[in-house]
């Protein structure tokens, strides 16, 4: 009898631990976003060219009562670069307002959503625009390059 109740709770072990569910972690944190602010004429970076001054920027979401957004300001061998890393966490739908000083430079709009699936997160872009500025993508760095005048 003894063999018989050690038999059963091996086999209920041993089934216990065969569950579909478990299927480990898997986690792809969302893209983030870089812009370069050039002159449109001469394509310096105008902060490289003392224009701007990194501490003036200010960067809100117009569809969240113009709370500030998280922003880092990247400045390395001439290359001065705005990096918004907070966007897409997240199902989100987000409009920011990027400002220098007085100077509104551009808005930017995401519509991002969080998706599980096979197990892994993930976040889908469903629409990124760049609005109220002439912009390019630089598609070898990711750089949204802005251009003002």
């Amino acid at each position: 009898m003894r063999i018989l109740k050690l038999k059963l709770v091996l086999f209920l072990i041993i089934f216990q631990s065969c569950n579909d569910d478990n299927c480990g972690e898997c986690f792809t944190p969302p893209q983030g976003f870089s812009f370069e602010i050039v002159d449109k004429t001469s394509g310096e970076n105008l902060f490289t060219n003392g224009t701007f001054n990194s501490n003036e920027i200010i960067i809100t979401d117009n569809l969240n009562n113009d709370e500030p957004t998280d922003f880092s300001f990247i400045s390395e061998n001439d290359i001065n670069i705005i990096h918004i890393n907070s966007i897409g966490w997240e199902t989100e739908t987000v409009n920011l307002k990027i400002r220098i000083a007085d100077n509104h430079i551009f808005d930017f709009y995401v519509d991002a959503e969080r998706k599980i699936e096979d197990c892994c997160s993930y976040t889908n872009y469903n629409e990124i625009m760049v609005l109220n500025s002439e912009f390019e993508l630089n598609t070898e760095t990711g750089t949204y390059v802005i251009f003002t005048e």
